[in-house]
């Protein structure tokens, strides 16, 4: 009877197992939408203007509109994995534009 037992109780182990394997890899986010707005403002220092989750290559993707302390407007990309955040964050950061008095301001 032990030997029943011992079998049932690996098959529920082997089974937890691979259900959170499976929902890794269907896309869960290992990083929510608050925790990616609480990540940017923590970084930056700024007030979170907009977030919208969007999907990119099968991939969600959270678009973080910030206003930094200096006054501009930042766009930042942060992935749900968490693994692919590295420390600077990703950004999409608009680049420089060609005329000075045409920069975003609030």
């Amino acid at each position: 009877m032990t030997t029943h037992k011992s079998f049932i109780l690996a098959l529920l182990i082997w089974g937890t197992l691979t259900a959170a394997a499976m929902a890794s890899q269907a896309g869960e986010p290992t990083l929510t939408l608050d925790q990616a707005v609480l990540k940017v403002q923590q970084d930056t220092g700024g007030r979170v203007l907009s977030a919208e989750p969007h999907r990119v290559d099968r991939k969600l993707k959270y678009f973080i509109k910030v206003l930094k302390p200096d006054g501009h407007v930042q766009k930042l990309v942060v992935s749900s994995e968490a693994s692919k955040n590295p420390a600077s964050g990703q950004s999409t950061k608009n680049p420089p534009a060609k005329r000075a008095g045409s920069k975003e301001k609030h």
